[in-house]
């Protein structure tokens, strides 16, 4: 039964949103009905519109979330580790960080040309920081004094960072790992968005042009869908990965119970 109850409340926000726009006679260039909306999506899925225009937008936003996981990850540890590494290259990090990625965009597409490197640079710069903020944190919060153990073990500082600063980080990375696939898609969007051959973004834009606000909307939709899958797709891998912590049990307890 309550696995009925999620679709049963989307349903019913459908429902309320059809009847204020008929209602209300909000004219569709405003605010379309679910119904015009579905319409529009099953158009462009019937004439394959979305097709090549999702593709591209996948691809963008997967290189991006590696490229910038890899350089969260690098950063991060560098920081976390080096004092001095952190002492003269976090505040330039965060003062980049800092300026609006929407802003950068148009110098990205300057620099990058309007095919798919500039995106993926874009989702890339997006998405970075999350991680290596949690990576950070994640490596300083191993117990000092089962650091202090394993140095009077002998252990070597490579040892220490593997068997214990690593897995206590694990958790807090994957949670920047969410955060950063998300990132990655808006950062995607927000490059085609400035300039783009092919995209999502782009077919917003040209749609924005003719005032197919239904056609939007749908594409707003399929947005929300592969954020969503994308999102679950890291979440299955952290289950995966981390099937000993009971952070994620817990969790997963209480999302039952509800």
């Amino acid at each position: 039964m309550k696995v009925l109850l999620r679709p049963l409340f989307i349903l019913l926000l459908l429902a309320v949103w059809e009847a204020v726009v008929r209602l209300g006679n909000i004219p569709a260039f405003l605010l379309p009905a679910p119904t015009a909306i579905f319409a529009a999506l099953y158009r462009g899925i019937a004439t394959g519109l979305y097709e090549e225009h999702i593709g591209v937008t996948l691809s963008e936003t997967a290189l991006g979330f590696i490229v910038g996981s890899l350089g969260g990850l690098l950063l991060g540890t560098c920081v976390a580790l080096s004092r001095r590494f952190d002492y003269f290259v976090y505040p330039i990090i965060v003062m980049f960080q800092a300026m609006p990625k929407v802003a950068l965009a148009p110098l990205i597409i300057i620099w990058f040309g309007l095919g798919m490197t500039s995106k993926v640079v874009n989702a890339a710069l997006v998405c970075f920081f999350p991680l290596m903020i949690n990576t950070i944190v994640g490596l300083r919060s191993a117990d000092e004094d089962r650091v202090a153990l394993m140095r009077s073990l002998a252990a070597s500082p490579l040892q220490i960072f593997a068997m214990l600063r690593v897995p206590n980080a694990l958790p807090y990375i994957f949670a920047g790992l969410e955060i950063a696939m998300i990132f990655a898609l808006i950062g995607a969007i927000v490059g085609e968005f400035v300039g783009a051959q092919a995209g999502l973004g782009m077919l917003i834009q040209s749609m924005n042009f003719t005032m197919d606000v239904a056609g939007q909307f749908s594409i707003l939709l399929i947005l929300s869908v592969i954020g969503l899958l994308l999102n679950t797709a890291v979440a299955l891998v952290r289950k995966r990965v981390l099937f000993w912590d009971t952070s994620s049990r817990q969790a997963a307890v209480q999302a039952e119970k509800l």
